[in-house]
């Protein structure tokens, strides 16, 4: 008799159907795996056949052959110690052929017998509700799980649960996946308020988060660049429930914030220039997402950005077209989402006070500050929408407080409104202004006769690229959202080309 237990691989975010045969034959006895299996899921057999003894059962004297399919697919981690663990049982016996059913099984057996968390459930979680399938996991896992609405959730903490509600002894109460969607609360990031003066740098911010632009802030140290970045997160419109359940998937396969459920605001991400390539694109073995990922629907912060290493930096090009991140590997590739708005930061020379009001304090030669903005290359830079200078506050406006600042909340609701305006409009290419095709820009960013004058002008004055012109029509029928107009004219074309680099 072949025993089957459906189980499921993640690949990428993505889960795909696993299917774990066991077999039992009458020969010197002998546990192998095979389809692909990787070091964790080769070292299982230990773990399972341990965990069998523990909950009372005893490893077939047979040889047992576990076969993984399809046998073409890499089988990585250790959420296939249960189905393998529940096939060796189906097949000796003790447990019905008809008891696992349909059911979806995955999970980490300790030595034990005990149940442990693994990385992944919200993917296979979601792929069962697809499939129309119950899913069985530890129960450490179960709430996460449950986070798919419509879905049968069966968490257990040992094997000898599993086996009891398989067997009929003692049924499992099922959890289903009716849980409330979290209501945002106050941004855990820097309040609008909080940060003295910088009129023009909010103003900018304002539209960036309208519009999901991506900003780059040019000013010396200490003058309130992180402030501002660490704002923006305030200012977002809230999550759609299948935007929180994308980025809670993508942090369940990355093993971070696993037990936060679904998230209330969108992520904000900073990494460190000393980051590597893999942890802030994506990589290693098995490959996970990065940075980049983890900050999907959300804000990726690069602060001191020339710092980081040329071939990081210069790597986010495509995704911030295309809004994924595809990782190629001799043995596969994998795709994660990277939807994501980007702000920079950097200081205008080595030492951070060329071109300021201090700048007699500047020690860098010409040489130096050409390097240093040298890497901050042309075709990266052609993907910023918006170039905002933050100067250094002086006199009393860098200690005293505005009576009556605007809170981020307000801005908010401000923000959402022009958002709500760009949903309505419904976009080929995406929801916000930021990513608008081609089709969009010509039919929502269409300029009257003193419009084109002065996009002609701009494009002659500055150099602006093909890029950097459908950029500057972007921002600029974010301009006109945020003031509730349906077309785009002269004024908002004047306004977003003060964000322009000249």
């Amino acid at each position: 008799m072949i025993a089957r237990i459906h189980t499921a691989a993640v690949h990428g975010i993505e889960a795909q159907a696993v299917s774990t045969e066991v077999a039992l034959a009458s020969a010197l006895p002998s546990f192998g795996i095979v389809g692909l299996p990787q070091g964790a899921v080769r070292e299982g057999k230990e773990r399972v056949a341990a965990a069998l003894r523990a909950s009372g059962f005893s490893l077939p004297n047979k040889r047992i052959t576990v076969n993984l399919s399809p046998g073409d697919v890499r089988k990585e981690g250790t959420g296939f110690d249960l189905p393998i663990a529940l096939g060796i049982l189906v097949a000796s016996g003790a447990i019905p052929e008809t008891g696992p059913g349909d059911s979806l099984v995955l999970g980490e057996l300790g030595l034990d017998g005990s149940l442990r968390r693994v990385p992944g459930v919200l993917s296979v979680a979601r792929y069962a509700r697809r499939t129309a399938r119950s899913l069985v996991v530890p129960d450490v896992c179960a709430p996460e799980a449950a986070r798919v609405e419509g879905l049968t959730v069966y968490g257990a903490s040992d094997l000898a649960e599993v086996v009891a509600h398989m067997t009929g002894e003692a049924p499992i109460s099922p959890t289903t996946g009716e849980v409330p969607f979290p209501e945002p609360r106050r941004s855990p990031g820097v309040d609008l308020s909080e940060i003295r003066g910088h009129g023009v740098p909010k103003r900018a911010l304002t539209i960036a988060a309208a519009g999901a632009h991506n900003v780059l802030f040019v000013g010396p140290p200490g003058a309130g660049k992180t402030m501002l970045a660490r704002a923006l997160p305030g200012l977002l419109p809230a999550l759609t429930r299948a935007e929180a359940l994308d980025v809670a998937t993508i942090h369940s396969v990355a093993r971070r914030d696993a037990e936060s459920g679904i998230p209330a605001h969108r992520p904000f991400r900073a990494p460190h220039h000393t980051a590597s390539y893999a942890a802030v694109l994506g990589g290693g073995r098995p490959i996970r997402p990065g940075e980049l990922s983890l900050a999907h629907r959300g804000v990726l912060f690069l602060d001191e950005f020339p710092e980081f290493p040329r071939h990081v930096v210069e790597a986010l090009r495509q995704p911030l077209e295309d809004g994924t991140i595809r990782i190629d590997r001799v043995d596969g590739s994998v795709t994660f989402p990277a939807r994501v708005q980007l702000v920079l930061a950097m200081n205008p020379c080595p030492c951070g006070f060329a071109d300021t009001d201090a700048d007699d304090r500047c020690g860098c030669d010409p040489a130096q500050v050409a390097r240093y903005r040298r890497k901050a290359s042309g075709p990266l830079l052609d993907r910023i929408d918006l170039f905002c200078p933050v100067r250094a506050l002086a006199g009393d406006e860098a200690t005293a407080w505005e009576e009556g600042s605007t809170e981020s909340s307000a801005v908010r609701r401000v923000v959402t409104a022009a958002h709500q305006t760009q949903l309505a409009r419904g976009h080929e290419g995406g929801v916000t202004n930021a990513e608008m095709n081609t089709s969009d820009l010509r039919r929502w960013c269409a300029l009257d006769a003193r419009g084109d004058e002065l996009v002609r002008a701009a494009v002659d004055r500055m150099a602006l690229s093909g890029r950097a012109v459908d950029r500057l029509r972007r921002v600029a029928r974010t301009i006109a959202d945020l003031e509730g107009v349906a077309g785009v004219d002269v004024s908002h074309l004047s306004e977003a080309l003060q964000y322009r680099p000249h």
